[in-house]
């Protein structure tokens, strides 16, 4: 078996706790970049945010349920791909996840971006006074590229450092974020509507050069935008229609599954449900809190329209420039209620580390998914070394880092209208979620012998397999979610252009983008296929064994 592999073990260790785990689940579903920069693109849903929330996160505990337990099997660095490729087959394991944890998460950069410059650097660079360095940044092409590259830099920086190093980062900007988010809420809860709105005109007008008014331009503005989204309340069928735009947010406490190769104590099923169902517990309980805390105090019809404000200019709907000419990021908003600077930086500053501690998680998991496939030869080899002393895949990095310059270039520029392709980012990722569905659902019926000598082979559900089961549902939600994106069955019908979620089959840049994608991932896999088979190496015998760690 050794010489399917690239070498006998991986070389990768397991340096992570469960708790740093849990960490890494609670930034991946990161309420304060995530979280508000979809809430705010939501402005023109009619489906309650709370209920959204709240059922959503019910879908998703059978996620958890999927992903912790096949943790449990296989806790082996790659996640997706070792069980696709081991369950359904290379051909499908590579291509799935190849595409949803390598080529999509060059697109996710220049999102990572967009929220650095919206929610740390404009409003840090505003209370310091550098308003026009602010403006720069936070409205133009140019900012946003260059800061995609400081994003590139901060993140190869932290993996280059090593999981054990990372996780020590993790801890500091979690506590440090838990203390900002303590203050942003109190700021919230005792301030007053009246307050705030006085607040906003002499802040917005100090740091940003906002014309007076800003208040009642902002609501006829917003109202202009048809900024409708209600914080609960809307049929049960309008709350299903915002999920597929919610989950842009909360899909994601899984996302550490690719590193459990390097977490201790992976095979204990109970554990690591719990790591990933107490981050989505907590980030809901959190979002739900902080909504209602907007709602007393900024005023939940104000921020929804200032919300449709700002992105009814900045998706050219309208040559109307929003009153505030930044983003309105809650936590601007919230410091607002304060006039004094130290005050208003030191909490913009704790809340940034809310950013810094998660953005790691864009290139992290993916490194090793692309590791593992390189260790069973289905890329060079040069790609499965390890940096000795950190154990860090540098050349899975590198391949990250360098697409992700070109495709964040083309985002900030706006080539080939691909500021549209925003929820690619989830969708794509969505079906490889799907093929993990799938292989969670058939795991004891192909793979019986491994499934029943498992730890979880006792939990059943009516005498089926939890997994099953849980497979199940989860692939069904997977599916609803399909569907709404690729179709948009109620295009329009809310007067959105182009549709609900603007990712539909309608919208050819997208369609392109996805099949180029899945098309370059076949091609890899299809090569080196051929090319490993004339070397004598069998790649479909490499995908009946389990690499060890």
């Amino acid at each position: 078996m050794s010489d399917l592999f690239v070498r006998k073990a991986t070389g990768l260790v397991r340096s992570w706790s469960v708790f740093d785990a849990f960490v890494y689940a609670l930034f991946s579903i990161n309420l304060i970049t995530l979280g508000f920069y979809i809430f705010s693109q939501m402005y023109a849903l009619q489906g309650g945010l709370v209920p959204a929330l709240i059922i959503s996160a019910f879908f998703i505990l059978f996620e958890v349920a999927v992903y912790a337990a096949l943790i449990a099997v296989m806790p082996r660095s790659g996640g997706d791909y070792i069980w696709q490729s081991r369950v359904l087959g290379g051909g499908v394991g590579f291509v799935l996840a190849v595409t949803g944890w390598w080529f999509i998460l060059w697109l996710w950069v220049p999102l990572y971006s967009d929220m650095l410059r919206k929610s740390v650097i404009t409003p840090l660079l505003g209370i310091i006074g550098a308003k026009d360095a602010a403006l720069w940044f936070g409205g133009t092409a140019d900012g946003f590229f260059v800061t995609a590259l400081i994003t590139l830099a901060l993140v190869s920086f932290y993996i280059i450092l090593g999981m054990r190093t990372y996780a020590r980062i993790q801890k500091i900007c979690f506590y440090g974020g838990m203390l900002g988010l303590l203050i942003v809420l109190i700021l919230l809860l005792t301030g007053s509507p009246e307050a705030f709105k006085t607040g906003l005109e002499a802040n917005s007008i100090a740091l940003f050069g906002a014309q007076p008014g800003v208040y009642d331009a902002t609501v006829k503005l917003g109202q202009d935008a048809l900024a409708v989204l209600p914080l609960t309340g809307g049929s049960i069928g309008l709350i299903f229609l915002t999920m597929p735009y919610l989950v842009f947010f909360n899909l994601w406490p899984n996302w550490g599954a690719t590193l459990y190769g390097e977490v201790r104590g992976a095979t204990d099923f109970k554990r690591n449900f719990s790591g990933m169902a107490w981050a989505l517990g907590v980030t809901t309980v959190l979002a739900i809190s902080v909504l209602f805390a907007i709602s007393k105090t900024i005023g939940w019809e104000f921020y929804v329209q200032a919300n449709g404000a700002f992105w009814n200019n900045a998706w050219g709907y309208t040559t109307n420039a929003p009153a505030l000419p930044v983003w309105p990021y809650p936590v601007l908003l919230a410091v607002f209620l304060t006039s004094n600077r130290i005050v208003q930086f030191i909490v913009v500053a704790l809340m940034s580390l809310w950013w810094f501690g998660w953005s790691g998680t864009v290139f992290l998991s993916s490194t090793r998914v692309i590791f593992a496939a390189a260790f069973d030869r289905l890329l060079p080899e040069k790609v499965a070394e390890i940096e000795p002393r950190t154990r860090t895949p540098l050349v899975a990095l590198l391949m990250m880092v360098v697409p992700s310059i070109v495709v964040s270039y083309l985002y900030a520029y706006n080539y080939f209208n691909f500021q549209t392709l925003a929820l690619d980012s989830t969708l794509v990722i969505s079906v490889t979620y799907l093929g993990t569905a799938i292989a969670a659902v058939l795991l004891p019926y192909r793979k019986p012998e491994l499934y029943k000598a498992s730890p979880i082979a006792t939990f059943k559900v009516f005498g089926v397999p939890l997994i099953t089961v849980a497979g199940l549902v989860f692939g069904g939600f997977l599916t609803f979610l399909l569907v709404e994106w690729l179709f948009d069955p109620w295009l329009n019908t809310q007067g959105v252009a182009p549709g609900l979620y603007g990712i539909s089959l309608a919208n050819t840049s997208s369609v392109v983008y996805m099949v180029a994608m899945y098309a370059l991932a076949a091609a890899i896999y299809f090569g080196f296929k051929s090319y490993r088979k004339r070397k004598g190496i069998d790649i479909s015998k490499v995908h009946q064994e389990i690499p060890s760690e």
